[in-house]
C-alpha cells in the first residue's frame, strides 16, 4: 500500500452486469454538488480494502466483492495531502438506497456516460482504468500461514508446529479481511499452522477448512518447481470455478507459484500472515494485489 502523511481514504468502482455490458455506480453529494465515485476516510487502524468495501456500502447501499486494485488518486483536501485507494467491486446486493445529507442520489450508468458525468478528472481516470480491464471471472485470496515460532525450537514434526501468540493475533486480524471476498471455500496446506491460520475465518464465515497436500511446500527430496507448479495449478483451477475462495499455503512455495501465475519474475515474497488478492480472467491471472 502506498503511504502518505495526510488524509487516507478508499472507495470503489461498484459495477453490475447490464446485458453484454456493465453499469457503474456514482453518488451525488449535496454538500459539494458533485457526482463522484463512492469513497470515504479510513477509520483508525482500518485496512484500505476494508474501508473501500465499507464506504461503497455506506454511501450507495451496494454490497460488493472487491476484485482488482485500480489507480490510486492523490490531491489536496482541506489544505492537506489526500490519498484515495480504489478497487473494482462487483455488486452482489443492494440494500435499498435512502437519500441523506451526505449522499442524496445514486445513479447506475454505462462507463462512458459515467465518465462524462463525474465532476473530477481523477474519477474519470479511475473509471477509464476500470473500463480497460477484462471481465474478472474468478477471485482467490492466497495467504501465507501466520507466525509459528522458530522451527529450531520445536521438538516435534514440523508439520505439527502450531501458531504462537503473535500468529493467533495475525490470524484473527486476517479473518475479517479475507471475509470481504465472501468466499465459498477455505483451503489449507496440511501443516497445522496453515490450518490454524484459517481457523478464525472459518468460525467467522461458518465454513469448513479443506486440507490438501497440493498446497504444501516441498518435502525433503522434492523439487521446489514441482510444488510451485502444483500450487499454481490448484489456484488456477479454483479460480476457474467462478466463486471466491481463500487458500492458505507456505512461504517456500508461494513465490514460485505466483511467478508462474503472473508469467514473470518479481518479488512475490509474502510475510507471515500476509497475502494476495488474485483476480483471474479465465485461466489467466489478471492482477495480484498485496494485502
Amino acid at each position: 500500500m502506498a503511504e502518505v502523511t495526510g488524509i487516507r481514504a478508499a472507495g470503489g468502482v461498484a459495477w453490475r452486469p447490464a446485458g453484454r455490458d456493465v453499469e457503474v455506480c456514482l453518488v451525488h453529494r449535496p454538500r459539494y454538488g458533485d457526482w463522484s465515485l463512492p469513497k470515504g476516510k479510513l477509520e483508525p487502524g482500518e485496512h484500505p480494502l476494508a474501508a473501500a468495501v465499507r464506504e461503497v456500502a455506506e454511501e450507495s447501499d451496494v454490497q460488493g466483492i472487491p476484485q482488482v486494485r485500480l489507480p490510486s488518486v492523490r490531491y489536496r483536501s482541506e489544505g492537506r495531502p489526500k490519498l484515495v485507494d480504489y478497487w473494482s467491486i462487483r455488486a452482489v446486493a443492494d440494500g435499498g438506497f435512502q437519500p441523506d445529507t451526505e449522499v442524496d442520489d445514486v445513479r447506475w450508468l454505462g462507463v462512458d456516460e459515467a465518465i462524462r458525468l463525474v465532476s473530477y478528472p481523477h474519477d474519470a481516470e479511475v473509471l477509464a482504468a476500470f473500463a480497460a480491464l477484462p471481465r474478472v471471472t474468478g477471485t482467490v485470496v492466497l495467504v501465507r500461514h501466520a507466525h509459528a515460532g522458530k522451527r529450531a525450537t520445536w521438538s516435534g514434526p514440523d508439520t505439527g508446529r502450531p501458531l504462537d501468540a503473535e500468529g493467533w493475533a495475525q490470524a484473527h486480524a486476517l479473518a475479517p479481511l479475507v471475509a470481504l471476498v465472501r468466499p465459498v471455500r477455505l483451503l489449507s496446506a496440511s501443516a497445522r499452522r496453515c490450518v490454524q491460520t484459517l481457523d478464525p475465518a472459518a468460525k467467522l464465515l461458518d465454513l469448513p477448512i479443506e486440507v490438501t497436500g497440493d498446497l504444501d511446500e516441498p518435502a525433503p527430496g522434492q523439487q521446489p518447481d514441482e510444488r510451485a507448479l502444483a500450487l499454481a495449478a490448484c489456484v488456477t483451477e479454483l479460480a476457474g470455478a467462478g466463486e471466491p475462495v481463500v487458500v492458505c499455503s507456505q512461504g517456500k512455495v508461494m513465490p514460485g507459484a505466483l511467478e508462474r501465475l503472473a508469467g514473470r519474475a518479481d518479488d512475490f515474497t509474502t510475510p507471515k500472515g500476509g497475502g494476495w488478492l488474485l483476480a483471474f480472467t479465465g485461466d489467466r491471472l489478471l492482477a495480484a494485489d498485496r494485502l
